[in-house]
């Protein structure tokens, strides 16, 4: 028996919020939160995990930053105006289509979006995970409190490496030595 804040690749669902061309410049630590997520996309494909990705009003944002966008595949993308994707209808359509019980999030701003979807994915009924390390504001400080706020909510904050190993379980399989190869 494991333990229920290990992740697991049957009903988890990736989603990665907002990451977009005129947002990005101005987020703390933007090129090592870029680096996380695209580890997580190209694990999540490893995996066979589905994959969300949102943008936040692209006319004005821009799209999903060209690092990501390059390798996002059959990833589902959907546009919103909301800040969290759970309030968008379409959206939460599409994640619930998933049949995922577990959301594992990504993206930007931690204070905001993040933080807004993570805090109605709970309310939905989600078990939600956050890799923290692929998780940015445009202030650390902002990042910090939004991290706080949704673990007392009942979120588990974990890092990109340890959400790859949990879901992945074991070593010395083909999987392992892709997700090895991601995180190296």
């Amino acid at each position: 028996m494991r333990h229920p804040q290990l992740l697991s690749r049957e009903g988890t669902c990736l989603l990665v919020v907002d990451v977009q061309e005129r947002l990005l410049p101005v987020i703390n630590d933007a090129d090592s939160v870029v680096k996380n997520i695209r580890r997580l996309i190209l694990g999540a494909e490893v995996l066979g995990l589905p994959v969300i990705v949102t943008e936040q009003y692209p006319k004005g944002l821009g799209p999903t930053v060209k690092p990501l966008a390059e390798i996002l595949g059959q990833s589902r993308k959907g546009e919103k105006i909301t800040f969290s994707c759970l309030a968008d209808n379409s959206l939460a359509e599409a994640i619930s289509r998933t049949s995922a019980k577990t959301l594992l999030i990504s993206g930007t701003e931690a204070h905001i979006c993040v933080l807004q979807t993570t805090l109605d994915a709970l309310a939905a009924g989600y078990k939600v995970h956050l890799a923290a390390d692929a998780v940015g504001s445009r202030d650390p400080e902002n990042k910090k409190i939004a991290l706080e706020r949704m673990k007392s909510a009942g979120a588990v904050i974990t890092s990109t490496e340890s959400a790859l190993f949990e879901m992945l379980v074991q070593a010395g399989t083909e999987e392992f030595r892709k997700i090895s190869a991601l995180v190296k």
